[in-house]
């Protein structure tokens, strides 16, 4: 698990529309936020939320990316059915998600099974992470990240 002051992990990844960052060092300040899964209702809210917000992000020159395992092919499905402005990453092997201990014993009506953590990472221009927020709450996230992006800037 990367705590806050931790390095991200020297992990390149490759966006839906096609931009690469090495999270170690992305160069500029980058919002990783991690998410069960596509096109359910807190996803999607979050996504329409920083979607929403995307022109601030871009105007303190901060860069936000989506993670979740979904594949390519449904981040593509759910994008285009919202109209989203955020790029978003497929880890389908796990192995952002592994790195960040984002991918965790989780249960539901008293059966237990793996999946992803809703949790954000602000990463800083030389890699390392100067905010988590982990077991995220959707309403009102999307704004504390992006005043807190505001003063990495």
């Amino acid at each position: 698990m990367i705590e806050q002051g931790g390095k991200a992990p020297a992990i390149t990844v490759t966006a839906n529309d096609g931009s690469s960052v090495n999270l170690a060092a992305p160069g500029k300040p980058l919002v990783l936020y991690f998410y069960p899964k596509d096109d359910t209702t807190g996803c999607t809210r979050e996504a329409q939320d920083f979607t929403a917000l995307a022109p601030e992000f871009a105007k303190a020159e901060v860069t936000v990316l989506g993670v979740s395992r979904d594949s390519m092919k449904k981040h593509e499905k759910f994008i285009g059915k919202y109209d989203l402005a955020v790029p978003l990453i497929s880890d389908e092997d796990g192995r952002i998600s592994d790195a960040f201990g984002t991918w965790v014993e989780k249960s539901m009506y008293g059966r237990k099974y793996m999946g992803m953590e809703r949790a954000t990472y602000l990463i800083g221009a030389d890699g390392r992470v100067l905010k988590a927020w982990r077991k995220v709450k959707v309403p009102g996230h999307a704004e504390e990240v992006l005043k807190a992006a505001k003063g990495a800037a």
